[in-house]
């Protein structure tokens, strides 16, 4: 048997060189920064530099600057407009809503009076009454083309409109009647007198209330005080001298000229805004006090004058026909006397009311004037009044209507007293409100420009400091 030889095999040899190591996993990239942390970080190696910090100085300072001449152009323009709205729009409509009534009222005073003298009314008093309308359906067209129509006082202006011609057809239709001796006249003067009474003359009060609420609300709109502005101008003041402070602290000089001026330019619109506005206040609230609150009240005594008077003509034409609501076992009184009576109280009360408010003899002296001429026509009222009772309708007529020592005289009296204390209010109102709209006056325009040139100022200021870094 045959045994393979003892051989021994040769040991492989260790390998020279140790085998290559693992490479490394790759490092990812850096997460991508935002802009606003770039922002942040420059800043933050900014500021630890003098010049950085000198620079983001300069960018705040220019930035306070133009936004207090930014803020105060805002809130002036805002208080200005308001101001001009008071001037230009909501007090002439105001005044053009009580002469609408004024002029309403009065037609249908001289419609009565014209009744009253007989089939053959006076040329005078058809002139009056004519004028009277004309002069109110002018006005309506004034106040309509400054109102918006789906406003309150559009509407009231449509309703007017609407029921004024069928208040001028019901006064031809007395008249019709009356030439020709028909009882039938005083029923249709009736009807017309209610028409005007209890649903024209309602609808001009309400214009002329919601034209006066306009007008308060624009006067307060350019009073309110400007405090985003002011509180802007103190914070870059404020800044403006901690930055010169700074900068004598660092470089001993007591004087930067860029910071300086920008700090004269923003002293200058901070003082012109306070003394500007407070000059408008001034001038707005004497313009309500001596102007508008008597303005308010007199137009008011106007329309209870013309209420009395209107009710005083329609007692004679009536005679009796139209009485009070029966209330118990209080016996029934005649309608329009009771409301003759009621109108004059609220006169006396309102003349009483406007002599308090005047402020001048020019405006005192006329609203004395209108109280004595009241007063006589209490008088002269009581006397037509008791010649009625006693049966002479004549003889009453011609203490209501007559040229001489008539009521009619009296009313003649206090109304030509009314319009010369309206107009001299008028005139104080108008003089004060423009006064407070001229102080606000270039305000905006100024402090814009003022602003924008502080912050240049303020910026070559501060690269005059960076100049010696360089």
């Amino acid at each position: 048997m045959t045994y393979p030889p003892n051989v021994r095999t040769a040991p492989v040899p260790a390998p020279t060189h140790a085998p290559a190591p693992s490479a490394p996993p790759p490092v990812p990239p850096p997460a991508p920064r935002g802009a606003w942390a770039e922002g942040r970080e420059r800043l933050r190696a900014a500021a630890t530099t003098e010049p950085g910090r000198l620079q983001i100085i300069g960018a705040l300072l220019a930035l306070l600057v133009v936004v207090f001449g930014a803020v105060t152009a805002f809130e002036v323009s805002d208080r200005y407009s308001s101001a001009d709205d008071v001037v230009e729009r909501s007090q002439p409509l105001s005044a053009v809503a009580a002469k609408i009534y004024g002029s309403l009222a009065s037609a249908d005073t001289a419609a009565s009076s014209g009744f009253l003298a007989g089939a053959q009314e006076p040329a005078t008093v058809q002139k009056v009454y004519r004028d009277d309308i004309k002069r109110a359906s002018e006005l309506l067209i004034d106040a309509a083309t400054s109102t918006d129509s789906s406003s309150d006082s559009g509407r009231q202006i449509a309703t007017i409109n609407e029921k004024l011609p069928r208040y001028t057809g019901l006064i031809e239709r007395a008249r019709a009647n009356n030439r020709q001796g028909l009882p039938l006249g005083g029923a249709y003067l009736r009807y017309a007198n209610q028409l005007m009474t209890k649903e024209i003359l309602p609808a001009a009060e309400k214009l002329y209330a919601s034209e006066t609420a306009r007008l308060d609300r624009d006067h307060e709109d350019a009073r309110v005080w400007p405090f985003l502005a002011l509180a802007a101008g103190v914070v870059a003041l404020g800044v403006l001298a901690w930055a010169q402070r700074r900068n004598y602290q660092r470089t001993n000089r007591v004087f930067n000229h860029g910071l300086l001026a920008a700090t004269a330019a923003a002293t200058v619109v901070l003082l012109w805004l306070a003394v500007g506005h407070t000059l408008a206040r001034v001038e707005l609230n004497n313009a309500n006090a001596d102007g508008q609150a008597s303005l308010k009240v007199l137009n008011d005594a106007r329309i209870s004058s013309l209420k009395a008077r209107a009710s005083e003509n329609l007692t004679l034409v009536a005679r009796g026909a139209v009485l009070t609501e029966k209330k118990g076992d209080e016996p029934q009184k005649d309608q329009y006397e009771v409301d003759h009576q009621t109108n004059m109280r609220n006169l006396g009360a309102a003349l009483a009311t406007a002599e308090r408010l005047a402020d001048d003899d020019a405006g005192s002296r006329p609203v004395d004037q209108a109280r004595e001429a009241a007063a006589e026509w209490q008088k002269r009222h009581k006397s037509a009044n008791d010649t009625d009772k006693a049966g002479e309708y004549d003889d009453a007529v011609e203490l209501v209507i007559g040229d001489k020592a008539s009521t009619g005289e009296s009313f003649n009296l206090v109304d030509d007293a009314l319009e010369k204390a309206i107009a001299h209010e008028q005139g104080e109102f108008t003089d004060s409100a423009k006064s407070g709209r001229g102080a606000l006056f270039g305000l905006a325009i100024g402090a814009l420009v003022l602003g924008l040139l502080g912050a240049v100022c303020a910026i070559l200021g501060i690269n005059r400091r960076l100049s010696e870094y360089r």
